[in-house]
């Protein structure tokens, strides 16, 4: 039977819900999605519980409308700024006489390596296995089936804030919807958009959304930095609005119709009428005027990610190259001759088309919905959910680690 995997999408300008259907083999087809503006979240922070709600109510009632679908319960995705990624190992000796590796075995190794000293408002919210090791041997896989004597995981521990998830938790039940699991966003963005040589060799990953720009950074297929700067695209409309005295919807119109990130390529700097705020009159000023202002805070933001990887020292000998995504900088033409510019690296700009998304607004959820229907099945593979069979309707599909963490969050309330 084929199941449904609900998410939702809670960015710093809107919501956004994706329902997919998952079939037999993983694969995924989206039946709906609906966006609703949200004014409630500030630097990806939620500052406005009550706002975030109203906006997830309405967006989920679109595709319970569109698709006649009782949505109960959701994956959400969690942004940089609010979670921390580190490397743990853990072993454990076979259990079996004749040594062959069970799914039992696989689960107590990763309670070992999810046995890790935190902070007491610091929670464990997901573990990504690496790779498994089974007597030395390692790049496995799954190690279901193998014999061994030790069996070894080497995995990604995200951790997190408590109060932070617990006001996303907040909102959604405000909301009548329940948390399945917390996503860590760039982990999904990562898998959705990097392909594996871009992994191995090394990629740089910025990803500009509305408030934040999360970067991350893999090489060896592993992620070495995963964290976010509190600047994204509307710092681009606030700083025309200010620069030319207009209105913020003005400057966002600006922003999208002379979105150029380098006035070197201006090709004609012709005179355009605006609006002014303050003095409720009309003047004409240049194009090169606008993209002056882009031009110098798309600089600002690909400077502070470079900061940032080389204070991690994570430059040095790099031979990968940038990848840029997210609606914050999407439509801006030039964003990649800048950040060659800034970063002395090859780059490239995702495309969208190629994701099955018509607009880069979609581009999380989707990344997200992909990213659990990839852990169901990795999961489901190695005996992580045989006996958790999810119902179609009621919207039960959770997983192996996620289903255990998020049972600490939902109920608080």
């Amino acid at each position: 039977m084929d199941d449904i995997i609900s998410c939702i999408d809670i960015g710093t300008t809107k919501v956004c819900a994706m329902v997919a259907k998952l079939d037999e083999n993983g694969n995924v087809e989206v039946l709906g999605k609906a966006t609703e503006p949200c004014s409630g979240v500030k630097k990806g922070v939620i500052v406005d519980i009550d706002s975030v709600s109203n906006a997830l109510k309405s967006c989920i009632q679109k595709v319970r409308a569109l698709l006649n679908i009782d949505i109960e319960s959701v994956y959400v995705n969690v942004m940089g700024s609010h979670v921390d990624v580190f490397c743990n190992k853990g072993s454990v000796d076979v259990s079996r006489q004749d040594h062959q590796i069970t799914s039992a075995d696989v689960q107590k190794v990763l309670k070992k390596v999810e046995d890790v000293k935190l902070p007491e408002n610091v929670q464990i919210i997901d573990v990504i296995p690496r790779q498994y090791i089974v007597d030395g041997c390692d790049e496995i896989v799954d190690p279901v089936g193998m014999a061994g004597v030790k069996l070894e995981l080497e995995a990604d521990v995200v951790v997190g804030k408590i109060t932070t998830f617990n006001n996303i938790v907040k909102s959604l039940e405000n909301a009548n919807v329940k948390v399945n699991g917390f996503i860590a966003e760039s982990l999904a963005v990562g898998d959705l958009v990097l392909n594996p040589e871009e992994k191995e060799i090394g990629a740089i990953l910025i990803d500009v959304g509305g408030g934040v720009t999360n970067i991350s950074v893999y090489k060896n297929k592993c992620l070495f930095l995963y964290d976010s700067i509190p600047v994204g695209g509307d710092h681009i409309t606030n700083d025309i609005s200010i620069g030319l005295k207009v209105s913020l919807n003005d400057a966002e119109k600006l922003k999208r119709e002379y979105g150029l990130a380098l006035t070197s390529i201006i090709s004609n700097d012709h005179d355009i009428t605006i609006n002014e705020i303050s003095e409720n009159t009309k003047r004409t000023i240049k194009v090169s005027e606008v993209v002056e202002i882009i031009e110098a805070r798309v600089q600002e933001i690909f400077s502070l990610c470079r900061e940032m990887v080389e204070r991690e020292g994570i430059l040095n000998g790099f031979t990968g190259g940038v990848v840029l995504a997210g609606g914050g900088i999407s439509y801006i033409d030039g964003s990649i001759q800048s950040a060659k510019e800034i970063f002395g690296l090859p780059v490239r700009v995702v495309s969208y088309k190629s994701l099955g998304v018509k607009s880069a607004e979609h581009v999380t959820a989707m990344a997200t919905i992909r990213y659990v229907a990839n852990r169901i099945k990795s999961e489901t593979k190695s005996g992580g959910t045989k006996n958790n069979k999810p119902n179609r309707q009621k919207q039960k599909k959770e997983f192996g680690f996620l289903k255990k963490i998020v049972s600490l969050f939902n109920g608080l309330f």
